[in-house]
């Protein structure tokens, strides 16, 4: 699997301002400033140079320089599109800047400095003409400002904090334009989440949006995107509002935090959005390709779990709130269509059938297990209330999650009593429990294709218990914490599985292993859900990531084969180089294969040639710089080995000694070098006992030899091969060669003439020695005459 589409958290507080192109965001997110496409939603750069929390920002209006202010009062200015920083200076104001702005040409920059608020000033802009400046404040007044002589024209009272304010230019259209006289208007928005806009002339509100639901309460920035001709607001929660000012309708709504995640599923035909449930009252569905979003309100309270019915149009959340509601997807919108109230305290699970739309189940804190029956079809403009057809006490403990079986028959349980339970959906009856876990259990999943549940626990284990005669069948080890979600892909075959450390493991069911383990997450992973062609799953946790995952396992093969085929072609054409003997040709493509392996052959072929040495360091020598680190680098993998230490320990040309990587190569040869040294030095030290062992056993033949042929002790010079003992002695001597490793030719032939004389010494010293080994030899002739004499015997009576 590899990650497809990523929402990640763009902004947490502070200060946000637009591009004038309106196609980049620049948030603060704690010490540094991200870059957002405003399309697709996503961080397209970030960049950081302070170490202090950032307060405020502005762009200027050509798009060319970002200026960042932080709480120690540096400004600092960057060209954005380098992430370069080419100025810095301090900030005349006492207190950290909380805002400024340039003007239209660019060249100034306002930071607040105009006296005439009664409180912390919040938000200000230019007119058109540059000429006026508007300032809000806490104070619940707008004042308006000329900036030639920077004194006060009219204050204007809004009767509410202003948080923001904008100025609109004069050939727009907005609401209200009609019946306003004003030369001059500019848009307001503040703590009531109101949207207003007013004449600066008369200072008197033109039109009023005021607040239908919670998603305009409140507003914290306002914007004018000249570009677009849209409003963008800012809300409390961090959010992204992008209205069309002409008729003030919602365009498009991006995320800045989803804070936790809680839960997520894929949801309308084809898979084209998910819905997400965060630590928040509001579900978010998401459009997967722009990761636009859609805020659907209705809960009181934190929504806990969510599910997706078989055909993908409805979804059904459970809260805190102790509700449950099912939202059906319309043409471009959700609504909520039902509604459901039983338990007695927070829901933390649900689950749609998975055949038709004929009911839910539901399990909440108050250990009670409830089936609610669906209607035929919902009205889409009434909530129809549901009541629940089945209602058990289940557990000792919370369930923590639910789910239905692929024939609609059977409801499984999970609970923080370490046990779960499969029901029958008919009656509500128990069917049998599953005992082994040593700790809570935090999720269930029925098989799709075998008659088999899954569970997972804080104990670490996934376990797979038979539906049959509920014994655990498998048992997954591998994760080193709480393993909180699974899910089965590859049609049954596979299992997905996500633990507290942000893991995400992919298991195979057949053999226990684990094949796979992804951890693009850093927190608490909550959610996991395959999408219905099981192509894709997405995944959510506690670090506000929202991350879609893409199947490419085909594409890895295919990949895989491609590169095997491409690599016997080159490995063709590499022994077609050498047989050519091109060895620089075929070096560097060894090295642009980046095979260690094939290279060191090279270099070995080269070796076996005639000036070998000279050969390679010809070779060496019309390398670039980058091909021979790389060579370098391999020098000390070869190093490792002594069967391929020959190639790694040959003279260096002089240029190469004076590489800058030199010295790390030299490090690391040292100690593998030494060993090879010693082993050499080791095998020297048994060369010399072979050699004594054969002087030695040389000498003995001599003496028995003169000893059988009465010749005279001063004329032996050398060693006879007659007798077949002295055949036999030198048999062994070869045998002992051999097995220590070395031939007879290791002794040199420099040697004869003292080793000679060294035995004509011993021979003389020795006589008496001699002469006792020449009568234990005869002695021990006789006894082979005698015993070769009763053998002719008794063969003769045979």
């Amino acid at each position: 699997f590899e990650v497809t589409s990523h929402s990640e958290p763009i902004f947490t507080g502070g200060t946000l301002k637009f591009s004038s192109s309106a196609q980049y965001i620049f948030c603060t997110y704690g010490t540094k400033v991200q870059v957002v496409d405003v399309k697709t939603g996503t961080v397209t750069a970030s960049f950081d140079e302070d170490e202090d929390i950032i307060t405020c920002l502005a762009i200027s209006p050509d798009d060319k320089w970002l200026l960042t202010c932080s709480q120690n009062l540096l400004l600092r200015q960057w060209d954005w599109q380098e992430k370069l920083s080419n100025r810095v200076w301090r900030s005349a104001h006492v207190g950290p800047v909380v805002a400024m702005t340039f003007d239209t040409t660019s060249t100034l920059l306002a930071t607040a400095v105009f006296e005439g608020h009664y409180s912390s000033v919040t938000s200000f802009a230019f007119s058109p003409d540059g000429n006026s400046l508007i300032s809000g404040g806490r104070d619940n007044v707008v004042n308006l400002w000329k900036i030639a002589s920077k004194s006060l024209i009219r204050t204007i009272p809004t009767f509410e904090i202003i948080e923001s304010v904008a100025v609109i230019p004069s050939d727009v259209n907005f609401p209200g334009k009609e019946d306003s006289n004003s030369s001059l208007h500019f848009v307001t928005v503040g703590n009531k989440g109101s949207i207003r806009i007013w004449g600066a002339d008369n200072g008197q509100c033109v039109h009023q949006l005021s607040p239908s639901n919670s998603e305009l309460t409140p507003l914290t920035q306002l914007f004018y995107l000249n570009a677009t001709n849209s409003l963008a607001l800012i809300t409390f929660d961090h959010n992204v509002m992008i209205y069309d000012i002409e008729k003030l309708k919602l365009k498009k709504l991006l995320i800045g935090h989803n804070d936790e995640i809680v839960d997520a599923s894929f949801v309308c035909k084809d898979d084209t959005h998910v819905a997400v449930a965060t630590n928040s009252p509001d579900l978010r569905i998401f459009q997967c390709t722009s990761m636009n979003c859609q805020l659907l309100f209705g809960h009181t309270d934190t929504i806990l779990s969510l599910d997706v019915s078989y055909d993908k149009q409805l979804v059904v959340t459970s809260s805190k709130d102790h509700t449950i509601r099912i939202w059906k997807a319309l043409d471009d919108s959700f609504r909520c269509v039902a509604s459901a109230s039983g338990h007695t305290s927070a829901v933390p699970a649900v689950a749609f059938s998975r055949r038709s739309n004929a009911f839910i189940a539901s399990g909440g804190t108050d250990c009670a297990m409830k089936v609610w029956t669906l209607p035929k079809s919902f009205d889409e403009d009434n909530i129809k209330p549901l009541t629940a057809t089945i209602t058990e006490i289940s557990h000792k403990k919370d369930i923590n999650s639910i789910d239905v079986s692929p024939n609609d028959k059977l409801v499984a349980t999970a609970s923080q009593d370490k046990t779960a339970k499969v029901w029958l959906v008919s009656d509500g009856s128990m069917l049998g429990s599953c005992i082994g876990h040593k700790r809570g259990l935090w999720c269930v999943q029925f098989s799709p294709v075998d008659q088999c549940i899954a569970t997972c626990s804080s104990d670490s284990d996934i376990k797979i218990w038979s539906v049959i005669d509920f014994t655990c069948v498998k048992t997954f080890e591998g994760h080193s914490n709480s393993v909180l979600r699974i899910s089965f892909v590859t049609r049954g075959m596979q299992l997905l599985s996500s633990d507290s450390d942000g893991l995400i493991k992919l298991w195979t069911i057949k053999t226990n292993e684990c094949e796979n383990t992804f951890d693009h997450h850093t927190e608490k992973v909550w959610a996991l859900k395959a999408s219905s062609s099981e192509e894709y799953f997405v995944s959510g946790g506690a670090d506000s990531n929202l991350v879609i995952w893409k199947d490419t396992t085909a594409i890895e093969k295919e990949k895989k084969i491609a590169e095997e085929e491409n690599l016997i072609a080159k490995e063709q054409e590499l022994s077609n180089l050498l047989h050519a003997k091109k060895f620089t040709e075929a070096l560097n493509m060894a090295i642009s294969l980046e095979k260690p392996f094939l290279a060191l052959n090279v270099i070995k072929t080269i070796l076996d040639q005639v000036d070998g040495i000279e050969n390679v360091n010809k070779v060496t020598q019309s390398l670039n710089d980058d091909q021979i680190n790389t060579i370098l680098k391999y020098l000390s993998t070869w190093n490792t080995n002594a069967k391929h230490a020959r190639a790694a320990q040959n003279k260096m040309p002089d240029d190469l000694v004076k590489m800058p990587s030199m010295q790390n190569t030299i490090e690391a040869l040292i100690p593998y070098t030494e060993r090879h040294y010693q082993r050499l030095e080791r095998l020297l030290e048994q060369s010399y006992f072979i050699e004594y062992t054969l002087q030695c056993m040389n000498s003995a033949t001599f003496s028995l030899n003169y000893s059988d042929g009465d010749q005279n002790k001063e004329n032996i010079t050398g060693i006879t091969n007659n007798t077949s003992e002295n055949k036999q002695l030198e048999n062994g001597g070869k045998n002992l060669t051999e097995s220590a490793g070395i031939g007879s030719e290791i002794v040199d032939n420099d040697n004869d003439e003292q080793v000679t004389a060294e035995e004509n010494a011993f021979n003389d010293k020795n006589d008496d020695t001699i002469t006792a080994i020449t009568k234990q030899k005869r002695k021990s002739q006789g006894k082979k005459t005698h015993s070769k004499k009763k053998i002719k015997a008794a063969s003769a009576n045979t």
